[in-house]
């Protein structure tokens, strides 16, 4: 008897870290049980993210904060478009499992893995060269030490360890597509926990500051990267690609860069219009002078609320990735109904989702709590309050509109019209230079300073709400004309899918 459930035990624990097949059964079930465990790895991964914010906002000087926090947008110009360019390249693996064609699946993997080798000789030059004209971009120049120093230094340690990151996305993207999102779970799990550790013994014990942060974070995707290509290499041979898979042609090249590229560039253009609104906010903090306000108000005071976005919009994003593995490999299979009705249902789960997550994020701006989370209290202000908050009400308050934003950029990516989501990204680059660049300055009369008036500073608040709305609307005409409707008798998704099961033979 007792052998008997030990044996039933391991099989449910089998089960569990079996991968879905979302082409059959219900759809909408598909979506919520492959999603839930994305929104939980999500949340992990924001929390590995936030860890080092904790941390830094408690131990290092205002200044040196301030610094970090205007890395944010630098960083992420460069990690997006590694992790958008693995994220589309998955869209051929799924796409390839849901046709059933296993040759065509490990073919994709290590095209992969030689794309992810160029990318990252490639980015790691790119980003260190360029890290002096992008911080002056943002308005962090020499003038004032401090807070320079703290930027270049974190920015130069994360940009050297741009493969890690890089490789990490990489297997944790292709654990997703092939059905599996429990794994990354664990994955994403444990690297938290040693991200802390790490964040502790380097910035506390051995008093690293802003470059033992850095560091910390690219040793726990070092170690969590090799920890997961053995994973699949023992647990998922029957994808493991042999010595044959890595003569790639040009056709299966550009199978995965007309999936990657688009998407990764316009993970790159929305970074730069992060780039453009961080510019904006640090002028609240010059003088007329050009000196710098004490504490730096706006800059803290919007670089914790943006962490506390970050956090609430998790769910939202992992609903966007769970659309892509759904939708490229219901397209492998032909099935365009499911799609139809997978989209659809995610669109409404996406409604709920972003009224709950702005609720939440709205009581924890109660009392300035979310900036007791992320600031020491030298830090805080009635001024980084007045910042923070009125930033966290604009944005909450037009939430829905992201949540449609993530399903229907990447249900687009999945079927294949990965040129629509760099269409998106130019669109909430516009929304944002505009608003954030002009709108600002014309409410105030003159140009943007300490002195500027608070109306100035809530038109720049908008520059979010304004570029999902714009992105959204751009992504309406793929949702009806390539998932809602037929195009010639024939749905796109099967014209995309015939493409790459020829390249992969």
């Amino acid at each position: 008897m007792q052998s008997r459930q030990k044996t039933s035990f391991r099989q449910a624990i089998k089960n569990l870290f079996k991968p879905l097949d979302l082409t059959t059964g219900s759809s909408f079930a598909a979506i919520v049980k492959f999603t839930i465990p994305i929104i939980i790895s999500y949340f992990l991964q924001k929390l590995y993210i936030l860890s080092d914010a904790a941390i830094c906002g408690q131990t290092l000087s205002a200044n040196e904060v301030a610094g970090v926090n205007d890395t944010s947008p630098i960083v992420f110009i460069f990690m997006q478009f590694a992790f958008g360019c693995t994220a589309g390249f998955c869209v051929v693996i799924s796409n390839r499992l849901g046709a059933r064609d296993e040759h065509g699946v490990k073919k994709s993997f290590a095209t992969q893995i030689m794309l992810c080798a160029a990318i990252t000789v490639l980015l790691t030059a790119l980003s260190v060269a360029l890290i002096k004209p992008m911080l002056a971009w943002v308005n962090v120049t020499e003038q004032n030490p401090e807070v320079y120093n703290a930027a270049y230094n974190y920015c130069f340690v994360i940009f050297l360890g741009i493969f890690a990151q890089l490789y990490y996305n990489l297997a944790l993207s292709v654990l997703r597509a092939i059905g599996d999102s429990l794994t990354p779970l664990m994955f994403l799990s444990v690297s938290t926990v040693l991200n802390i550790v790490l964040d502790i013994v380097f910035i506390k014990v051995f008093g690293w500051g802003v470059i033992g942060a850095a560091a910390a974070t690219v040793l726990t995707q070092f170690l969590c990267t090799v920890a997961c290509f053995v994973y699949i290499f023992v647990k998922y041979k029957h994808i493991w690609p042999g010595k044959d898979c890595y003569k790639a042609s040009r056709k299966e090249l550009w199978a995965h860069l007309r999936q990657g590229l688009p998407l990764g560039m316009q993970f790159s253009v929305l970074s730069i219009g992060l780039i453009v609104m961080l510019s904006e906010t640090v002028k609240f903090d010059i003088l007329p002078s050009g000196l710098m306000v004490a504490g730096n108000p706006a800059q803290n005071g919007v670089g914790a609320a943006n962490k506390l976005i970050d956090f609430c919009m998790s769910p939202l994003a992992a609903l966007g990735t769970a659309m892509v593995s759904f939708n490229a490999q219901n397209l492998g299979a032909g099935k365009v109904d499911r799609v139809k009705k997978g989209t659809n249902q995610a669109l409404l789960i996406g409604l709920v989702l972003s009224v709950i997550c702005a609720g939440a994020g709205l009581l924890l701006s109660i009392n300035g709590v979310y900036q007791h989370i992320f600031l020491s209290e030298d830090k805080i202000s009635a001024e980084s309050l007045r910042f923070g908050t009125t930033f966290l009400y604009v944005d909450f308050g037009l939430f829905p509109l992201l949540g449609a934003l993530f399903v229907l950029r990447n249900s687009v990516q999945g079927i294949g019209e990965s040129i629509w989501t760099l269409a998106a990204g130019a669109g909430e680059l516009v929304a944002r230079v505009v608003v954030c660049s002009f709108l600002s300055a014309l409410v105030n009369g003159s140009a943007v300073n300490a002195l500027a008036s608070n109306a100035s500073y809530v038109a720049l608040c908008f520059g979010d709400p304004m570029a999902w709305l714009f992105a959204t609307g751009v992504l309406l005409y793929p949702y009806f004309r390539h998932i809602l409707f037929r195009r010639d008798g024939l749905p796109t998704e099967k014209i995309v899918c015939k493409k790459l099961a020829k390249v992969s033979r």
